[in-house]
């Protein structure tokens, strides 16, 4: 519907009318207005997935079964624009499937502390990886007609008291770390909703931040769009719609719908801003629920199998001495597949974003399955939970010993990461670190796969012979790291974050998870930080290994000087000289000099 469609609409609706409009009918769907012909469209959880839920209220986490794919941290790892706009139309597909109209994602909160329970959901700390994937995520779900939720719009970068947490950040930081991501999204994709956050901003509720939500978003970057308030955001209707909220979520409020009544009867709220949040929330609803006619059937092994490719390419290369990846299947006769991780693989993480999949790949399986009939496998359960079980880890180290190599499934349980909650420290389990050790003392030829959402220690990284970043890397995990240890994928991935040797390396280790937080380490955060510092990580931003090797050469520039905001062109040959295919990404760094 154009313009003028909408216009006529909003000239005959009520006031009580209007006012529905911009409040949810349930816990996932828009308000329905029959008498002006005003569809109703559902809203569902992401980002990796559809969480579409049945049941209208909160404590309702199991959705509609759909395909889990990668996280953010993963995509993010894999740089690969082209790859991450087709994971965005194959959801935009899943999406029509399942007649959802906008998928409540991507998350693209920079990564501050390696603590925010959240950071699965997040794809970098810098601002510009993240805005490029964000970019590619979002045109990608929204050229099949449904709409994408950036969130949380804006730092919101810890869960502890997450709804009465203040962030205090200077314009400058702001700007261009915490906002850029979002900016860059705006401008090249019109995402059409964002969702604001629960936190403050130097001491005004996101939801009802004029500075952020009209002067910035609107006015500043032309965001086209609805803003929509996070489920129960929204503290003062009347103050959050004046200042550049539109849609408050979930459910009817009689009170606050007449609270807001009541402000513009008596001339507290301008009707004029009623009517434009209106017309922001109406283009989204036609244009979104006109997209219907495109409902049918997704192909699930399709997906499933583009989960599988986006995982082998996001999975991270740490360690391989003596090339002991691929693995040489023909001089291996038996190898010991340790953790309970094997069994019970840690693909996602927890809270609202968690995925009912289709199906799960799991690695013990799919590792039997690939090479089950060549090499002797054994498993080992090595532990169970955060406690040491002595008796699992000398069973594990028993069956390490009388084997050619060894691989471990380890990293952060269920518990560790999840949306509500921080993360108290860094580090594994003590229970995976021991295992890990103790196999190392009795077998060189140990290979450490690694599941986790966000940036751990590794005291035992000088033993293993081999480690992969794997991620949280969905449904598919299974099938993807025996692509990576058998050689069929050649990694490719580099880090999205850096690896810090301990958590007091962080730039935001003494200003994070207060009611009131100083973002005092400005715009040093993440890999700026370490670099300023001259203090080195365990793994830089940007890092990953390969089974080949490549060469850089003749490098140029296309300018001699810069000027503020002048396009240039870097020139640089890339070969590749080892004896396998492989990909290389290559990443340009600029600073003042």
């Amino acid at each position: 519907m154009d313009e003028t469609g909408i216009n006529d609409i909003i000239n005959k609706m009520t006031i009580d009318e209007k006012v529905q409009l911009l409040t949810g009918k349930t816990f996932w769907t828009t308000f329905p207005i029959e008498r002006v012909n005003i569809p109703s469209i559902f809203l569902a959880d992401g980002p990796h997935g559809i969480r579409k839920v049945i049941h209208h209220d909160i404590f309702a986490i199991k959705g509609i079964e759909s395909i889990c794919y990668p996280t953010a941290p993963a995509l993010a790892s894999s740089w690969n624009i082209d790859l991450i706009k087709r994971l965005g139309e194959a959801l935009g597909e899943e999406c029509l499937s399942l007649d959802v109209q906008i998928l409540l994602g991507p998350g693209v909160n920079q990564k501050r502390s390696p603590l925010c329970g959240r950071n699965f959901e997040y794809f970098s700390e810098d601002p510009v990886l993240t805005g490029e994937i964000g970019t590619a995520f979002v045109n990608g779900v929204q050229s099949k007609g449904v709409g994408t939720s950036l969130k949380h719009f804006a730092l919101n970068n810890q869960e502890y008291e997450r709804f009465l947490s203040d962030s205090i950040v200077d314009e400058r930081t702001m700007r261009e770390i915490y906002l850029a991501g979002f900016e860059l999204i705006v401008k090249n994709a019109q995402p059409m909703t964002i969702m604001c956050a629960y936190n403050k901003i130097n001491g005004i509720q996101a939801s009802e931040n004029s500075f952020l939500l009209r002067d910035i978003l609107k006015n500043e970057w032309g965001f086209k769009g609805f803003v929509v308030s996070d489920w129960m955001a929204s503290n003062n209707k009347v103050d959050s719609i004046r200042n550049g909220l539109d849609l408050e979520m979930p459910t009817k409020n009689q009170f606050r719908d007449e609270e807001v009544i009541n402000a513009i009867k008596n001339g507290v709220l301008d009707e004029k801003i009623i009517d434009d949040a209106l017309r922001r929330v109406l283009t989204v609803i036609f244009r979104t629920y006109e997209s219907r006619k495109d409902i049918g059937p997704y192909d699930k092994e399709n997906h499933h199998q583009l989960a599988r490719e986006i995982a082998s390419e996001s999975m991270v290369l740490l360690k391989n001495e003596n090339n002991i990846l691929p693995l040489d299947l023909e001089k291996i006769k038996k190898i010991a597949i340790l953790g309970d991780f094997a069994l019970n693989p840690r693909y996602q993480g927890a809270g609202s974003s968690q995925i009912t999949l289709t199906k799960l790949d799991i690695p013990f399986d799919c590792i039997k399955s690939e090479i089950g009939d060549k090499i002797e496998l054994v498993y080992s359960q090595g532990y169970n939970s955060d406690n040491i079980d002595d008796g699992l880890i000398q069973e594990a180290v028993s069956v390490s010993k009388e084997s050619d190599v060894a691989i471990i499934f380890a990293g952060l349980p269920p518990s560790y990461e999840t949306e509500g909650k921080d993360r108290e420290h860094m580090d594994m389990p003590p229970s995976h670190n021991k295992l890990i050790n103790e196999v190392c003392n009795v077998q060189k030829n140990t290979i450490v796969i690694l599941s986790n959402g966000s940036s751990i220690t590794m005291p035992w990284i000088n033993h293993p012979s081999a480690v992969i970043e794997a991620w949280l890397t969905g449904q598919a995990f299974g099938s993807s790291i025996v692509d990576i240890l058998t050689g069929e994928i050649n990694p490719s991935g580099k880090l999205s974050e850096t690896f810090p040797i301990k958590l007091e390396d962080n730039p935001s280790f003494t200003n994070f998870g207060d009611r009131n937080v100083l973002y005092g380490e400005g715009i040093f955060v993440g890999y700026r930080y370490y670099e300023k510092r001259k203090i080195k990580p365990l793994f830089p931003f940007g890092y990953g290994l390969s089974y080949t090797t490549f060469e850089y050469t003749n490098m140029s520039i296309s300018k001699d000087t810069i000027t503020n905001k002048m396009d240039l062109d870097v020139y640089i040959t890339v070969k590749n000289t080892g004896l396998r295919k492989g990909k290389e990404i290559i990443q340009v760094y600029v600073r003042d000099i």
